[in-house]
């Protein structure tokens, strides 16, 4: 396989191909927004299966918000990163700041998805987890935990690349991972992965949502 993507597209189309056995099966694919759509999309459309989204955030550090300390889904799941925690030593009462924050945006993301996309049943049903790609894993890694309250029959994360380390702590929590490739790289970064990977908005998804494909 070749190292980079064209785009979340094109990188969908590929996740599709190591896919190809559950090709119009009773199989469903849960997107994580934003980013993780355009790639769930493809896949689906490609397979011939259900598609909707999961909302979850990452929990950003005060003081560098572009990283986190772990993530959160819609239904209030939340993932640690206690290992960092550890370190940044924040306060309990900085940390309930923060998960109050990304819950009123979670709410708020996922009513206006929900608007252009229904949520599926995803009771006894095998479930692809897609996103573009892991970097820490654990966006990741609260979707697959709040997915779980549904009582699906397996979960399998899928993603175009993920990091040694995502990759890793993904394993111990889906059933199985599929993963074109895993990169060693420190520091890691998605982008170095597309050829074109530009940061998407609510505008730029919707329709994506709304889509009937």
């Amino acid at each position: 396989m070749l190292s980079f993507f064209e785009n979340r597209e094109q990188a969908g189309r590929r996740l599709a191909e190591l896919l190809i056995e559950y090709r119009r099966s009773d199989s469903v694919i849960i997107g994580i927004p934003r980013h993780g759509i355009p790639v769930a999309a493809a896949a689906a459309h490609e397979l011939g299966l259900e598609w909707s989204f999961i909302v979850t955030q990452k929990l950003p550090i005060p003081s560098n918000p572009d990283a986190g300390f772990g993530a959160m889904a819609e239904d209030g799941t939340i993932a640690l990163n206690r290992e960092m925690l550890k370190g940044l030593q924040m306060t309990q009462k900085q940390i309930d700041s923060v998960v109050d924050t990304v819950r009123a945006e979670i709410a708020h993301r996922e009513a206006i998805y929900s608007q252009a996309r229904e949520p599926l049943n995803v009771l006894g049903k095998r479930v692809f987890v897609v996103d573009d790609g892991m970097s820490s894993g654990y966006t990741m890694n609260a979707a697959i935990k709040s997915l779980r309250n549904h009582n699906p029959a397996s979960i399998i994360a899928s993603t175009p690349v993920a990091s040694r380390s995502a990759a890793a702590l993904i394993s111990k929590a889906a059933d199985q991972c599929v993963i074109e490739i895993i990169s060693p790289a420190v520091p890691f970064a998605i982008s170095d992965f597309y050829i074109t990977r530009r940061v998407l908005t609510d505008e730029d998804i919707l329709p994506i949502l709304k889509s009937k494909s």
